[in-house]
């Protein structure tokens, strides 16, 4: 939970708010950092979610510094160990909720600093919104990819002073985040591999959003591997196709980088908490990310 400091540290990020405004954010803020489901993503499926236990870990929440910002993450990594490899685990559009703080855990228990930072936070309380449409248009479709680049930096510059190891680098991302994962491993040369599960790869060209995957496909710094579902009606197979066609006339992480198409999965199929959930792909993702991180130097 927020403790004092960091509740007078948000409040002061929002002069002239109320104090009944300010106790509201906060307690977005705490929602938002690992406790609870994402309102829009109804219905849940309790038997299938995953529980993943604390004991032994150092979890919860921090803040981090962005040019003065204070930008709520969700960290989790083994207790008292320092030195570790780095994971930056970017949320869909749900936010940093319970599924995402669960996957961070999975990542210490294999080993990882994970932080997984609140990258919708200035924009808005992704977790309180019923309606995916009006959480997109309210919240997601108002992010700036360069804002996202800057959140994720300083991620990284707080991994580096708390315990992690950042020539050891990796990022992950789901849905919104799994299109993070390929823009920030060309942004940051010092970005070992990514794990992009079921982004979306080609879109139109805006101020917020200038460039997509496709578009930097060529330029990669570190090897992606991209988990994606042959029955995502989202993201179409051809747009797969063309971005394997685009890394394959890229530099060499480009080249190295590949593709894991599950034939009958769904979008989001590896979000255990949602009906789209389909285990098998699931848990094969997740031994080929594991895999794909030791393979390049993120372990």
């Amino acid at each position: 939970m927020l403790d004092e400091r960091h509740a007078q540290d948000l409040d002061a990020l929002l002069p002239g708010q109320s104090t009944e405004q300010g106790a509201t954010r906060r307690t977005a803020l705490k929602a938002a950092l690992g406790v609870g489901y994402a309102a829009a993503a109804a219905p849940l499926m309790a038997q299938t979610a995953i529980r993943t236990p604390s004991d032994g870990l150092t979890v919860g929440e921090v803040m981090i510094d962005v040019n003065g910002f204070k930008m709520p993450a969700y960290r989790a990594a083994p207790a008292g160990k320092t030195g570790l490899p780095v994971v930056l685990v970017c949320s869909e559009i749900f936010g940093v909720h319970e599924y995402i703080a669960d996957t961070a855990r999975r990542f210490a228990r294999a080993g990882y600093l994970a932080i997984a930072p609140e990258l919708f936070v200035r924009q808005g309380d992704a977790q309180s919104y019923g309606e995916i449409g009006k959480l997109i248009a309210e919240v997601v479709s108002k992010v700036p990819d360069a804002q996202v680049m800057g959140d994720l930096d300083a991620t990284v510059k707080w991994a580096a002073a708390n315990g992690g190891d950042t020539r050891k680098l990796g990022i992950t991302g789901f849905c919104w985040g799994g299109r993070q994962v390929w823009l920030y491993n060309a942004h940051n040369p010092a970005v070992k591999a990514g794990v992009a599960w079921y982004g979306r790869l080609v879109g139109a060209a805006s101020p917020l959003n200038p460039k997509h995957p496709l578009d930097v496909a060529a330029q990669l710094n570190g090897p992606v591997l991209g988990l994606y579902g042959g029955a995502d009606t989202g993201i179409p197979v051809d747009t797969v196709a063309k971005m394997q066609d685009a890394l394959a006339g890229g530099g060499a992480a480009a080249r190295k980088s590949t593709f894991v198409l599950y034939r009958d999965a769904p979008h989001a199929f590896h979000a255990d908490y949602r009906p789209s959930f389909r285990k098998e792909p699931a848990e094969d993702g997740w031994k080929r990310a594991l895999a794909w991180f030791k393979q390049h130097g993120v372990a």
